[in-house]
């Protein structure tokens, strides 16, 4: 079976309409995205048969749900979007996965370039991070990041599969396999 690589167009089609709406509502929000934000605007008004003049001119709760409603968007408008929802409403679970990992940050974001997770302390990170937060926020910061540096957060990918499983069935905690434990690997389902 060929691997699909996870791209933040992707990762904007796994989401829930509740989470592009949150995500949306964060680009809309952001006073540094005007140039994604314009070619958002353009590609709703293509789709709603609107000026783009009338879109970018709609409150912020009509343009996050117009841009929501939208399952195909180019990669650098979700990307901009993942990075700005995840800086405005997520800072403190980037902050605390940072931390569990052991890499230097300044509210959640990472200071230094290069600078790649140690594989054995994925799991035990990610556990840490998913106690603390809903497992579906937890899974799509780590698609974003999967998403967005897949050689660097390639260790995740398991992860991510695991967390997809518990968000389907969220009756039971998550926790790394004892016999993965520390190895980025699978995870299982306890209880």
């Amino acid at each position: 079976m060929t691997e699909t690589t996870l791209t933040p167009s992707r990762v904007w089609k796994q989401m829930t309409l509740d989470e592009r709406h949150r995500v949306a509502r964060a680009f809309w929000g952001d006073t540094e995205a005007a140039a994604d934000q314009a070619q958002a605007a353009v590609l709703i008004a293509q789709q709603k048969k609107f000026r783009a003049k009338t879109v970018i001119n709609l409150d912020l709760d009509r343009k996050a749900r117009h841009l929501a409603s939208m399952l195909t968007l180019p990669d650098a408008v979700v990307a901009r979007a993942l990075v700005v929802y995840h800086l405005a409403e997520q800072r403190a679970m980037m902050g605390a996965f940072l931390d569990a990992l052991g890499i230097a940050h300044e509210e959640g974001l990472i200071q230094e370039d290069g600078v790649a997770p140690d594989p054995a302390k994925l799991d035990p990170a990610v556990t840490a991070i998913s106690g603390q937060c809903p497992v579906a926020d937890v899974r799509l910061y780590l698609m974003t990041l999967l998403s967005q540096d897949p050689e660097t957060w390639g260790g995740l990918r398991a992860i991510v599969e695991g967390l997809r499983a518990a968000a389907v069935a969220p009756s039971a905690p998550w926790r790394a396999s004892p016999e993965l434990a520390g190895t980025g690997g699978e995870r299982r389902r306890e209880g």
